[in-house]
């Protein structure tokens, strides 16, 4: 098992979200180095559900990976991620359908992964970086949830 962190904005699709819908398709990724990753995940690789374009930033929770699949809106011409040069005989953007696991009981905030981990250790605090998708290495990710478990 693997461990990730997925950036979603929550007035678009957040935490409480999917714990209401209980499993969703993350679909509209269209960075290939994020592509590349979701091709990586397996099913029961945990994921972290982190807040962006919001305030405070951080992460709300945790889900898991169902199964890979192809992006059904890079077929759809009525989407915004709508690629015309994907076909479905030869589609260019993988996702996967993730499941809740756990809301936080607190979210942890940015600055809080800042003061905890370098960039080297979680990609997300680099100064910068826009990645959506990224791997976090394992016990980096027991840090995390270690840090979920904290009083706030």
């Amino acid at each position: 098992m693997r461990y990730w962190l997925m950036k979603s904005e929550p007035d678009a699709y957040g935490i409480a979200d999917l714990e209401r819908d209980r499993q969703t398709i993350w679909d509209g990724v269209r960075n290939y180095q994020a592509r590349n990753f979701l091709r990586e995940m397996q099913p029961e690789d945990l994921v972290f559900f982190y807040h962006s374009n919001t305030n405070p930033l951080g992460i709300a929770g945790l889900m898991k990976v169902v199964t890979g699949i192809d992006d059904p809106t890079q077929f759809d011409p009525k989407s915004k991620y709508y690629d015309a040069k994907s076909k479905p005989e030869a589609p260019r953007w993988q996702t996967v359908t993730v499941e809740f696991v756990e809301a936080f009981n607190t979210l942890i905030p940015l600055d809080k992964l800042r003061q905890t981990f370098d960039p080297d250790e979680l990609w997300v605090v680099r100064q910068g970086n826009r990645l959506s998708v990224m791997p976090v290495e394992e016990a980096i990710a027991q840090k995390i949830l270690g840090l979920a478990k904290q009083p706030s």
